[in-house]
């Protein structure tokens, strides 16, 4: 296939990304986020891929994934695991091992926290209130904006910090033996704090159009961390357009494929909305957050 000169961005385009990022050049992309469809799962709209097939299905995807990632770029993958037979499947943990044999660096796992998911359970386990973003990389270094996703303190501050005893004030060894305590006092006198790898996001309910969309909240805070403004984000599974409704509020250039008519035309339509919003709030030099 000819590789293009210059990318499709800010589109959504409609068709199977295996094929169609064949054309994008090497080393183009600066943040790929999607959440693929997930194992046997929404087989109305997906066909759904049978958990013993996913890994083999996933990994001509995600070759082609590591080809056109840029050497700062960031992958975050939004998957989980299934049941099958009472039992938690491998086939995440069989895709990070192979991704891994084709080079690709798993450098971490941050967990999204469904915050306003219903309580449940089956005879040997309980509903899961969580999902895997595994991120992956091509090289050690890599651009990451860490203060851009910094959050308030917190009110806990305002008794924990209002009487330090000395032990508060060093880095000491726990009387357990188990290891060493933080130094309390780092946290005087601030007002922003570095968030930990757990995402506390409730759950999309109000597009009933997608089997299973993310929260646009989802997407903002990795773009937020991996990119800057006029940067390029791809969602090669790009469903309701979730991702690329994320990057263009956030000033990013977007690239969505989606396999599904139905979905591209509404994903087309959502963003033609967002994208009209944001030239006449530019025009009238309004400040968008």
């Amino acid at each position: 296939m000819e590789v293009i000169k210059k990318l499709p961005t800010n589109k959504i385009i409609c068709g199977d990304c295996q094929h169609i990022i064949k054309s994008f050049p090497d080393n183009s992309i600066d943040l790929i986020m999607t959440s693929p469809p997930y194992a046997d799962s929404r087989k109305k709209t997906y066909g759904g891929i049978l958990p013993d097939e996913y890994p083999d299905w996933f990994f001509p995807k995600s070759a082609e994934f590591l080809r056109v990632l840029k050497p700062t770029g960031t992958f975050i993958l939004n998957i989980k695991e299934k049941v099958v037979d009472g039992q938690r499947h491998t086939y995440v943990l069989e895709i990070i091992l192979g991704m891994k044999k084709q080079g690709w660096l798993w450098t971490e796992e941050f967990i999204w926290h469904k915050k306003n998911c219903y309580p449940g359970k089956w005879p040997n386990r309980f509903r899961d209130a969580w999902e895997r973003c595994l991120q992956f990389n091509k090289e050690k270094k890599f651009n990451m904006y860490q203060d851009n996703v910094m959050l308030p303190v917190g009110s806990w501050s305002k008794t924990r910090l209002k009487k330090l005893g000395s032990m508060d004030k060093i880095r000491f060894e726990s009387q357990s033996k188990s290891g060493f305590g933080k130094n309390i006092a780092n946290w005087l006198d601030r007002d922003m704090v570095y968030p930990t790898n757990v995402l506390h996001l409730a759950t999309e309910c109000s597009y009933k159009d997608h089997s299973a969309p993310f929260p646009v909240e989802l997407p903002e805070w990795f773009i937020k961390l991996f990119t800057l403004e006029g940067d390029i984000v791809l969602d090669p599974f790009s469903g309701s357009g979730t991702s690329a409704l994320a990057a263009a509020r956030l000033g990013r250039n977007y690239i969505g494929i989606e396999i599904l008519e139905n979905y591209c035309e509404a994903s087309r339509n959502k963003l033609l909305n967002v994208e009209d919003t944001l030239f006449k709030i530019s025009s009238t030099g309004a400040k968008y957050d």
